[in-house]
């Protein structure tokens, strides 16, 4: 599924009373129903179909030592994987801890010796990301069942497929590479992805197919995560951007990228989905995950520049440049879901036919919930 973490600025001003608190951490969880926001004052958990607020813990007891740095839910449960974060932060940035809402306490801790960079939750695993080190653990019991060293990785970029056996997509050893676990067929899968550092990952559901895209920004690579190979090559644009977060729809039909451009772009990924197996009516095999089509410049591959020969987004919707924001896949046909860092979350709807400019349907601000609207 998608690459849904921002990281922000873990040093920000101390918010005033008067003021909402800075944002500090911002994802999805498991199947886009709910989105997580950790604050300098705790953290809060928002439906996304409809637009709500689902829970709120407030740590700051008068506006110190309250900052979460990373939440985690667990689909729809009450199980939450909490780091601290801020400049005050509740807990500390080396220890990850298990927070059970529905009794109110913490019930578990994993400790290390350095700072947690991310945290990913499946039905059965746990996975905490270091620096240059990946932990995987049993939700039952938090026992170490993988360890992974990867090239430095101040993001913790890592994803995990939600539905089948686990596979697991992280940073290799080498600037570039990407590294994917079958853990279930004891497989490690390395793929070189660009020349220069991986700036974001994205899963799909079932693992199979891996996206990706470089510290420059312009090009999003889709890959058989099997194999290695490479099945798709998406130009965001020309000019170099800081790439914010990558997203696969459920049935991996659709790509949707964020970036600090301030533009959102949804690609059409033109992948026979019954070769890749995701709605598990059958299993594929090894090397039969290849493109069933490709883009209408792909007759003059190798003879045109890449800029012409790589596809571009069929849909676009526009925020705030500058503003840090991830992207996800709504429940509804050909909808989106836009959350940022200054508190708006956008709901959006694409035409996957005649393309262009995606139609606004819902705006809101989470922070300040009486500022919103609906278009």
């Amino acid at each position: 599924m998608a690459s849904s973490v921002v990281p922000v600025d873990q040093n920000p001003q101390n918010p005033s009373p008067t003021k909402p608190p800075s944002v500090l951490h911002l994802s999805f969880n498991q199947d886009r129903s709910y989105f997580n926001v950790g604050t300098t004052e705790g953290f809060m958990v928002f439906s996304t179909d409809p637009f709500r607020e689902a829970h709120r813990r407030d740590f700051s007891n008068g506006g110190t030592h309250g900052g979460i740095g990373i939440v985690q839910i667990l689909f729809h449960c009450d199980f939450f994987a909490l780091v601290g974060g801020g400049p005050s932060p509740k807990l500390a940035s080396n220890k990850v801890m298990i927070w059970d809402d529905n009794q109110g306490r913490f019930m578990g801790e994993l400790l290390y010796r350095s700072e947690v960079k991310s945290v990913r939750l499946r039905r059965d695993r746990i996975v905490v990301v270091l620096l240059q080190k990946i932990y995987v653990y049993d939700i039952a019991d938090l026992k170490l069942l993988h360890q992974i060293d990867t090239v430095a990785n101040p993001k913790g970029l890592c994803e995990i497929s939600q539905s089948g056996p686990m596979v697991l997509a992280s940073l290799g050893l080498r600037k570039g590479q990407v590294r994917v676990e079958h853990f279930a067929r004891r497989r490690s899968q390395l793929i070189m992805a660009h020349e220069s550092s991986v700036a974001c990952v994205a899963l799909s559901n079932d693992g199979r197919l891996v996206a990706t895209a470089s510290s420059k920004g312009t090009l999003i690579r889709v890959f058989n995560s099997l194999n290695g190979s490479l099945l798709h090559e998406l130009r965001r644009g020309a000019d170099r951007a800081q790439i914010y977060n990558l997203s696969f729809s459920s049935t991996a039909q659709w790509l949707a990228v964020s970036s600090d451009k301030g533009t959102v772009h949804v690609f059409g990924l033109k992948i026979d989905s019954s070769s890749l197996g995701i709605n598990g009516s059958r299993e594929a095999a090894t090397d039969d995950l290849a493109p069933a089509s490709t883009s209408r410049l792909s007759f003059i591959k190798g003879v045109l520049p890449k800029y012409f020969s790589s596809e571009w987004s069929v849909a676009q919707f526009r925020i705030q440049e500058g503003v840090r924001h991830i992207v996800t896949f709504g429940h509804k046909k050909d909808t989106i879901i836009i959350i940022s860092t200054d508190g708006r979350f956008y709901r959006c709807k694409f035409d996957p036919v005649a393309g262009g400019e995606m139609t606004q349907l819902e705006c809101h601000n989470f922070l300040q919930p009486e500022q919103s609207n609906s278009s």
